[in-house]
């Protein structure tokens, strides 16, 4: 057998999300993905921006080129306007992933132990793993990570490398992070000395409440901001981007020289002539994208309060892909709900995947339901499925 290094030996099976052995039926309405719906993502202008970009002999020469470490000029400017950041700061990542996996390695030492939300979006786990398995777990509130949780934690004796959480719309529990405990957060990393990864791919997605900021996030050296178009234009393009303290950024380009070298030149020089085309053009992009999910929110939360009413404790969205209700019901078993709403044809998430602690399950009896990617009578007919599911049948 061919020798493994330790760290490929170490890593287990990526731990979240539904059970491997688990093959949803066919014909089986997916609450599953927080993926942009289709017809949201500009598929027009994709084409008309590739075409313009091969028709331009200089930028297509460009295009099969290498790319500078950290991006395309015009793109890192763009992203910095956005940001309200030096673009000497901003380096243009692989998607989301990849930013977090740079951070991971950036900041946490092989071994150390890193705060994470409960409950946990699992992804940044499987991002963790490279470098660490060791974590402190911090509940998730009703306006977010639990920031005095942490300092108790901290005042008692423990000692974190990072701290990470999902500021806006939180995946999976919804919550956004108050202006207050964003300051909060970012003073006690200061005062402790550890880094705060903020992983922030839903924030453009608002569709109800106040808009809250990353200012807080952005004038720390010690917080990593990690963003990405993949909930805006599209995952496939896997372009994402990180705000860096000025001091991380070489840190990380030289990282990344050791590993992927550069994002992709043709994928960043098509998503740089897209979002520069017009100053506007992005967030007309966004806001038809919000409208389409503020209606498949509010037809999912209808529907389970018409058709299940008082089975869960419901909040609904301001924003974001993903509804978080909890079963009202001690007595019913979230596993065997979701076994027999399999059977009768919806599929979701059980929220027992997403506990940072697998001993705990502190999400246990929760669901996560994705709805940007399902049509308003897939949610209804969904939602009739799962009421199918509960004991006694349809209510």
């Amino acid at each position: 057998m061919t020798a493994l290094s330790s760290l490929s030996r170490g890593l287990a099976a990526p731990r979240g999300f539904v059970d491997a052995s688990f093959h949803p039926p066919p014909g089986a309405i997916r609450l599953l993905a927080g993926i942009p719906a289709p017809e949201a993502l500009p598929a027009e202008a994709i084409a008309e921006a590739s075409a313009e970009l091969w028709r331009d002999h200089d930028a297509a020469a460009a295009a099969v080129q290498y790319s500078p470490a950290q991006g395309f000029t015009g793109l890192r400017e763009w992203i910095a306007r956005r940001e309200d950041v030096d673009p000497r700061r901003i380096v243009v990542t692989n998607g989301g992933m990849h930013g977090l996996t740079l951070a991971v390695l950036t900041v946490v030492e092989r071994g150390a132990t890193v705060a994470v939300d409960d409950p946990v979006f699992p992804g940044f786990l499987w991002a963790l793993d490279v470098a660490t398995t060791r974590i402190l777990p911090v509940p998730v509130l009703a306006d977010g990570f639990d920031v005095q949780h942490l300092a108790g934690r901290l005042a008692a004796g423990a000692r974190i490398a990072a701290a990470y959480t999902v500021p806006d719309f939180h995946n999976p529990a919804q919550a956004s992070l108050s202006a207050e405990k964003r300051h909060g957060l970012v003073e006690l990393a200061e005062r402790h000395g550890f880094y705060v990864i903020v992983d922030n791919p839903y924030r453009e997605l608002r569709f109800a409440g106040q808009e809250l900021g990353v200012a807080a996030f952005n004038e720390s050296d010690r917080v990593i901001h990690v963003n990405t178009f993949t909930k805006t234009l599209g995952p496939g393009w896997r372009v994402g981007w990180l705000v860096l303290p000025e001091h991380l950024v070489e840190p990380v380009i030289r990282l990344r020289g050791r590993l992927d070298v550069h994002t992709s030149s043709v994928t960043q020089a098509i998503v740089e002539r897209l979002v520069t085309r017009d100053d506007h053009w992005y967030d007309g992009v966004v806001r038809s994208a919000t409208r389409l999910y503020r209606e498949r929110a509010g037809v999912l939360v209808d529907a389970l309060h018409e058709q299940l009413p008082g089975a869960f404790e419901i909040r609904a969205p301001e924003g974001g892909l993903f509804l978080w209700p909890r079963l009202t019901d001690d007595s019913i078993d979230p596993g065997a709900l979701f076994r027999r709403a399999a059977a009768n044809g919806v599929v979701y998430q059980q929220g027992e995947f997403f506990a940072a602690d697998p001993e705990q399950l502190s999400s246990a009896r929760h669901l996560r339901f994705a709805y940007s990617d399902r049509t308003p009578d897939e949610l209804n007919e969904a939602v009739r499925r799962l009421a199918a599911a509960f004991p006694g049948g349809s209510r």
